[in-house]
C-alpha cells in the first residue's frame, strides 16, 4: 500500500509539472470570493514588448478547465469567448479571450488549464478569506517604512531586521530648520513613515495615505485584526489604527504651539536606513500644511472615538481645530521645498491645492464636531473652485480628483447637512460615475480587454494607485447607497481593479513585492527604494540578492510618459552613457500604456522610479479598495468569551429601524452595549446580565437618521464592533 501510495503521488507530481505555467493565462494569483464572478483572461501578444511571444490558446468548445491543485482533477469545463470579436486590443497590444468560471463556488486550490496546448495558469483559491494575508502585509509594509525604531527579526524577518534610523547627530530627534542649523531651532521631529522609495517624511504627501487608511477602517472596521505582527499587536487595538497612530503621532510632533504644521522632514539616503547618517532637516510651516493637518487630524478624531480611544480622539480634535484657526488666518504660507534643496520632490501646493483640502478639512471637523463653522464655509464654498472648474462643477467623477469627492460624498453623513447640498452632491457624484463612458459604463460596455478601465492617459505616474481609486468610485455607490439596483455590477467592476493588482494584466505580474511566500506566483521582484537598492547583496532582486525586498509594497505602475534622464540625449558620462541604451528600458519605453511597466530598479539615468518606486499613497489606495473584499477577522479578544464562529449575530443587517443582537457565551457574564453613529456620538448604550447559551437583546433605532452605525459589546477589557446600516 505503501509503495501504491508513493507511486500514486509521483505520478500526481510529474502530472503537473508536465503542464507548464503560462502567464498568457492570466489569473488573480490570490484568488476568487465563492459567490464572485471569476474571469480569467488570456493573451495573444500582437504589439509590445512580447509581441513575439505569440499564444493560441485552445478555443474550440470545452478547451478550458478549472483542475485542483491536490488531485489534478477538472471540476470545471468550459469555452473561451473572445473579447470584442477578436479586435487588438489597444492598451495592451493584445488579443484576448475571457473564460468565465463565476459558477464554480466550491472553496479549494485551483488552476486553469488549456487543454489544447497542455498549459497552465498560476495557482489561485476560491474561499471568503482569500485575501486575508495579502491585506495583512500591504498593511505591514507600514512597519517597514517607520523612522526612528529598530525592525526586529521577530517582527520584521531575518531578512529586513534594522537598528533603529534617523536617531544620529542632528538627525530626527535634534533636527535643525534648513535655513538655520543653530541648536536654537533643534527640534525632535522623530518617527512618522518614510514617505516612498526615499527617507523624506512630507507633511501634505501624507494626505492620500492616510484619508484612505482612515476611511478603509471606518467603512469596514470588522475586517482590521490585532494579529499582523507589528510591535502594537495583541493590545486589544486593531493593527490598522495602531499603524496610523505611529504617523499620527508624527505630524502632532510637526505641529507648532501656534497650530501651524511644519512641512517637511528631509535628507539621506543609504541601505539599510540605519546606515544613514546624514544631517537631516525640516522646513517651515505652511498654510497647506496645516490644512493637510486639520484634515487628517478631524478625520482621525472620528475614527478613534468610534474606536473607544476617546482620549486620543479629543488629542487630535484639539490639533485640528488649532490648525484651522491658524491656516484661516494665514492663507498663502508656501515652502518650495526643491529650490531649497530639502526632499526630492516638491510637495507645496497651489492655490487650487489649499483650497480643496480647506474644503475637505471643513467637511471632516463638520461630521466631527457638529460646529455651524464649518459647516457654513462648506456648503458656501462646495460650488465653487479658484480654478474655474473641477469634478462638481464638470458634472464628471474622475480618479484623479478622489480625495475631494471622498470628502464631499463624507459630508452627506453628517447629521446637520442641508438636505439640498446633500441631494446635490450626490447627484453629482452617482450620475457621471454610473454613466458616464469612462467610469461604470466602461465595464458595461467590456471596454478594457483586462477588465480595469481607464484612459490611456491615465497610465502615468502612480497608475496603479489611480487604478485603485477607481474601484474605489464603485465602492462608493455601494458605501453612500447611491444605486442601490446596481450594487453588484459596481461590485464586480470595483474587484475588476483587485484583480488587475493581483495579475489580470498584460504583464501577469501581481503588482505586490515578494508575494511568494503569501499566495503570489509572480510577484513583483524588485522596486525602486533606498532600502532595497539596485547593487545590493541582500535587497536587490528576489532570487539574486540574498533576501530580495521586503513584501507588501506596491509600485507605481504602468507609465507610458517614462523617460530617460535628459542627459542621455546629449552625454550622461563614461559608463553612464552606455546605460541610456534603449534596449535597456524597452519595456516601459515605447509600450501600449498596459505594458509601459519594467521590474527593475536601477538609478539614474534609467530613473526606475518613475515606473517602480513604492508610495505610502499607494498602499493606501490598494489596501481601501481589497478592505471591500476581506473577510470578517475574529472579533479582538471576545474569542475568550465567545468561542463558537457566529457566537454575536446581528440581524437584519441593514435594517428599517431596530435589531436584534444575538450573543452566546459560553459562561454567564455581564456586557455593555453601545451604538454609535459615524462620528462616535453613542445613541444607545444598555448593561445586560447574560447566561451561557443564546441571549437575544431588541434594539431601537427608529427615532434616529438613517446612515451607517457601529454597535460596540464590551466584556471586560475585550470589545467586539460590528458595522450596521439603517435604510430608513
Amino acid at each position: 500500500m505503501k509503495k501504491f501510495c508513493a507511486l500514486s503521488l509521483v505520478l500526481y507530481s510529474f502530472s503537473i509539472f508536465a503542464q507548464t505555467i503560462d502567464n498568457h493565462i492570466k489569473v488573480d494569483q490570490f484568488g476568487y470570493l465563492i459567490t464572485a464572478q471569476k474571469i480569467a483572461v488570456i493573451s495573444n501578444p500582437q504589439t509590445g514588448y512580447n509581441s513575439a511571444s505569440t499564444f493560441s490558446p485552445g478555443t474550440g468548445a470545452n478547451q478550458y478547465q478549472v483542475r485542483k491543485i491536490s488531485d489534478n482533477s477538472a471540476v470545471f469545463t468550459g469555452t473561451l469567448t473572445a473579447w470584442n470579436s477578436g479586435a487588438t486590443h489597444g492598451q495592451s497590444g493584445d488579443k484576448v479571450w475571457w473564460f468565465d468560471f463565476s459558477s464554480l463556488t466550491t472553496t479549494g486550490s485551483y488552476y486553469i488549464y488549456d487543454a489544447t496546448n497542455n498549459v497552465r495558469s498560476y495557482q489561485f483559491e476560491i474561499g471568503d478569506c482569500v485575501y486575508s494575508e495579502v491585506l495583512k502585509q500591504a498593511v505591514r509594509s507600514y512597519y517597514y517604512q517607520r523612522c526612528g525604531i529598530s525592525k526586529l527579526a521577530a517582527q520584521a524577518g531575518t531578512g529586513w531586521a534594522d537598528g533603529s534610523c534617523h536617531k544620529g547627530i542632528q538627525q530626527d530627534n535634534d533636527c535643525r530648520l534648513y535655513s538655520n542649523t543653530n541648536i536654537s531651532t533643534s527640534k525632535n521631529l522623530s518617527g512618522g513613515w518614510h514617505d516612498a522609495g526615499d527617507y523624506n517624511k512630507y507633511v501634505n504627501f501624507t494626505w492620500g495615505a492616510l484619508i484612505d487608511l482612515l476611511q478603509a477602517y471606518e467603512e469596514d472596521p470588522q475586517v482590521w485584526g490585532d494579529n499582523y505582527n507589528i510591535p502594537e499587536s495583541g493590545n486589544g487595538i486593531p493593527d490598522l489604527l495602531d499603524e496610523i497612530k505611529y504617523e499620527l503621532d508624527w505630524l502632532l510632533k510637526m505641529q507648532q504651539s501656534n497650530g501651524s504644521v511644519l512641512s517637511i522632514v528631509g535628507g539621506g539616503s543609504a541601505s539599510p536606513p540605519s546606515a544613514d547618517s546624514d544631517y537631516r532637516r525640516y522646513g517651515p510651516a505652511t498654510t497647506s500644511a496645516t490644512l493637510t493637518c486639520a484634515g487628517i487630524f478631524a478625520l482621525a478624531a472620528i475614527q478613534y472615538n468610534a474606536a473607544g480611544m476617546t482620549a486620543y480622539g479629543a488629542t487630535l480634535q484639539t490639533a485640528a481645530e488649532n490648525a484651522w484657526t491658524w491656516a484661516n488666518t494665514n492663507t498663502n504660507v508656501t515652502f518650495y521645498n526643491q529650490p531649497a534643496g530639502l526632499g526630492a520632490g516638491e510637495q507645496e501646493m497651489d492655490a487650487n491645492g489649499r483650497w480643496s483640502r480647506k474644503l475637505c478639512a471643513s467637511a471632516f471637523l463638520y461630521v466631527l464636531t457638529g460646529n455651524a463653522t464649518y459647516k457654513t464655509y462648506f456648503e458656501g464654498n462646495y460650488q465653487t473652485h479658484p480654478g474655474g472648474g473641477y469634478w462638481y462643477t464638470w458634472q464628471y467623477t474622475y480618479p484623479f480628483e478622489s480625495d475631494i469627492q471622498d470628502a464631499m460624498l463624507y459630508y452627506t453623513k453628517a447629521s446637520g447637512a442641508d438636505a439640498t447640498v446633500v441631494s446635490n452632491i450626490k447627484s453629482r457624484y452617482a450620475n457621471p460615475t454610473k454613466n458616464n463612458a469612462d467610469n461604470y459604463q466602461g465595464y458595461v460596455n467590456s471596454t478594457d480587454a483586462y477588465r480595469a478601465y481607464f484612459q490611456d492617459n491615465n497610465y502615468t505616474w502612480g497608475s496603479n494607485s489611480v487604478k485603485c481609486h477607481q474601484g474605489l468610485m464603485y465602492t462608493n455607490m455601494i458605501e453612500y447607497n447611491l444605486d442601490a439596483a446596481t450594487n453588484t455590477g459596481y461590485k464586480n467592476a470595483a474587484a475588476g481593479y483587485i484583480h488587475y493588482i493581483h495579475g489580470v494584466n498584460p504583464t501577469a505580474f501581481a503588482y505586490i513585492s515578494n508575494m511568494g511566500s503569501y499566495g503570489a506566483e509572480n510577484s513583483i521582484n524588485e522596486f525602486y527604494n533606498s532600502w532595497f537598492a539596485d547593487g545590493s547583496a541582500l535587497w536587490d532582486r528576489k532570487g539574486t540578492s540574498t533576501y530580495g525586498p521586503a513584501p507588501g509594497f506596491i509600485p507605481g505602475g504602468p507609465n507610458k510618459n517614462y523617460s530617460r534622464d535628459n542627459c542621455c540625449n546629449s552625454s550622461c558620462g563614461g559608463s553612464f552613457d552606455a546605460m541610456c541604451n534603449t534596449s535597456l528600458i524597452t519595456p516601459p519605453l515605447n509600450q501600449p500604456p498596459q505594458k509601459s511597466y519594467r521590474d527593475w530598479n536601477t538609478n539614474w539615468p534609467q530613473n526606475s522610479w518613475e515606473v517602480t518606486e513604492n508610495g505610502i499613497y499607494y498602499n493606501a489606495s490598494y489596501i481601501r479598495l481589497l478592505s471591500h473584499f476581506a473577510c470578517n477577522v475574529p472579533p479582538l479578544g471576545l474569542n475568550n468569551y465567545f468561542p463558537e464562529e457566529h457566537a454575536i449575530h446581528i440581524f437584519p443587517n441593514p435594517n428599517n429601524g431596530s435589531f436584534t443582537l444575538e450573543l452566546n457565551p459560553d459562561k454567564d457574564m455581564k456586557v455593555e452595549i453601545s451604538v454609535f453613529n459615524s462620528v462616535g456620538i453613542e445613541v444607545f448604550y444598555s448593561q445586560e446580565e447574560l447566561h451561557e447559551g443564546i441571549n437575544s437583546k431588541k434594539i431601537d433605532l427608529e427615532n434616529i437618521v438613517t446612515g451607517i452605525y457601529y454597535v460596540r459589546v464590551t466584556a471586560g477589557e475585550s470589545i467586539y464592533t460590528e458595522k450596521i446600516i439603517k435604510i430608513r
